[in-house]
């Protein structure tokens, strides 16, 4: 009877077409179904060894998985004001001889804070031809060069290439750019502070008045009638000048502050 009953479902296997398609278990003609054997799920790691992983190699990256947040406005205008270059330390070269030296200072000093100014555009689809100031902060002094003048042209031209001058600042990669549109020039030898500070585990781009509040616990206060002014003014105004030479100028202070020598792996562009 057995005998039988296999000869039969032979015959039936080979009455059925190829084409059939009766997927991969043919005893469910038979009203059978196999059963797989469930999956064995892969343990998940605890969520704190998720975390902080415990491999030597995850261990020296730890500080990457813990995500810091600069402080916000509100908390930094509680701190000292920012002590910056007074007036008398800002200087603007207008002739050949003030230029030149200016330059020579610039380039003495291997590193400056750096910053440039753009006259804004307020309609929609006006395009910048900024920048229109470009300023260099040294540690007791700021030169402020208004490129509407042929000769600071030229000598920015000059150190915006130049690899004997550190550029250090915020937010470059913008600086960057402008000045590859309008003046046709590649910006060398940066350090970008918002870079430095991702790599520390900051969230974001920080920019100079948190940076200011973290590092040198003072209040870096900007205001926005100076950041929204004219900076193609022929002559630009005592606040102006207060405003461009501290924005490089605490640049600087917040590179020494971070013990940056400037010269640190991956940190220079």
């Amino acid at each position: 009877m057995v005998a039988g009953a296999f000869d039969t479902m032979n015959e039936h296997f080979s009455n059925i077409s190829h084409k059939q398609s009766w997927g991969r278990n043919p005893l469910r003609h038979f009203g059978c179904r196999l059963v797989r054997p469930a999956r064995r799920r892969a343990a998940l790691p605890h969520p704190r060894l998720r975390a902080f992983p415990s491999t030597p190699k995850s261990r020296c990256c730890q500080h990457q998985n813990v995500r810091l947040f600069a402080p916000s406005k509100a908390e930094t205008a509680l701190l000292e004001p920012f002590q910056g270059l007074a007036l008398e330390c800002i200087h603007v070269p207008k002739t050949v001889a003030a230029i030149e030296q200016a330059g020579r200072e610039i380039v003495m000093s291997g590193i400056a804070g750096f910053d440039t100014e753009s006259k804004p555009t307020f309609n929609a689809g006006e395009k910048s031809h900024g920048p229109h100031v470009v300023q260099f902060a040294l540690r007791d002094r700021a030169f402020i060069f208004q490129l509407h003048w042929p000769e600071c042209r030229a000598l920015v031209s000059d150190l915006l290439q130049s690899e004997r001058v550190l550029k250090v600042g915020f937010g470059l990669r913008n600086d960057r750019g402008q000045i590859r549109s309008s003046l046709g020039l590649t910006l060398r030898a940066i350090l970008d502070l918002d870079h430095v500070f991702r790599k520390r585990g900051y969230k974001g781009q920080i920019g100079v008045r948190a940076a200011v509040g973290t590092e040198l616990k003072q209040s870096f206060r900007k205001s926005k009638h100076v950041t929204t002014s004219n900076w193609a003014a022929p002559h630009l105004t005592p606040r102006q000048l207060l405003y461009a030479a501290n924005d490089a100028f605490a640049a600087l202070r917040v590179m020494e502050a971070l013990g940056l020598n400037g010269q640190s792996s991956g940190m220079m562009e």
